[in-house]
């Protein structure tokens, strides 16, 4: 699953890397590096380019966009579904109603700096939290899925992460991972003509997850209240996951 992660490159610098044009008439948004649902987070998208009255011109580009975290489908009664709608299992994409339209027209990359996953440890019934990241610093590009809620200026752009079967060294922390897409699966996942989505989810590859450092961190993140760089840094003392054998 992916219920908590860290976002704290400009939008400047995210709009760059993703070849995107910000969004007009957004504040940027500060450093998280305790990003919780129903946050606002960026989202990289296809958009569609509109002639002067408001007519598709068939023509699109990469728009970077604040949106909330937890996704609103369109037929929803109230935007209050989207605390439940975090994730998407990439299993049922294209089976429940909620995600099946995105899945196939709507789906987006989330960039972040890494995730948070928390392990069961042997020694004490509280779990030891990892923070899961790029060994070379690089930006994740986590799958995702956009939608709009409402109409006019009261509408509401939401998103979910997509999850995925955790793949290599991550099973042995969680058994679900956000599906990360390599920096060559960008164009097709976020293409709304392929309608594969089969073939545009596939698992994220071993050599990608090879390149994961898989950082014990403090319980301090565990407090959404808790924020800042200092959520980062390596725990001195932790113990093994208890799933795996105790290393003394």
């Amino acid at each position: 699953m992916c219920g908590r992660y860290a976002a704290s490159r400009k939008p400047e610098d995210l709009a760059l890397e993703f070849e995107a044009v910000p969004a007009a008439g957004q504040a940027p948004l500060a450093a998280d590096y305790n990003v919780a649902p129903t946050k606002d987070v960026y989202v990289v998208r296809h958009a569609k380019e509109r002639d002067a009255e408001g007519l598709p011109t068939g023509g699109g580009h990469r728009e970077l966009r604040a949106v909330r975290w937890g996704l609103v489908p369109s037929w929803a009664k109230d935007v209050s579904v989207g605390n439940r709608m975090l994730n998407a299992r990439v299993e049922s994409l294209t089976e429940k109603p909620a995600f099946r339209k995105a899945a196939a027209t709507r789906r987006c990359l989330v960039p972040a700096d890494g995730w948070y996953e928390w392990a069961k440890r042997l020694d004490s019934p509280a779990k030891q939290p990892y923070f899961i990241t790029p060994e070379d610093g690089s930006v994740l590009a986590m799958a995702g899925l956009w939608e709009v809620w409402g109409t006019g200026e009261d509408r509401l752009y939401t998103c979910t992460v997509v999850t995925a079967p955790a793949v290599g060294a991550l099973a042995e922390i969680h058994d679900r991972m956000p599906l990360v897409l390599p920096r060559d699966r960008w164009a097709d996942w976020l293409d709304p003509a392929r309608e594969d989505v089969a073939e545009l989810a596939q698992l994220t590859p071993p050599e990608v997850v090879a390149g994961l450092e898989l950082r014990p961190v403090g319980a301090a993140v565990s407090n959404v209240r808790n924020n800042g760089p200092e959520l980062l840094a390596r725990a001195d003392a932790v113990a093994a996951p208890a799933d795996q054998p105790a290393l003394f």
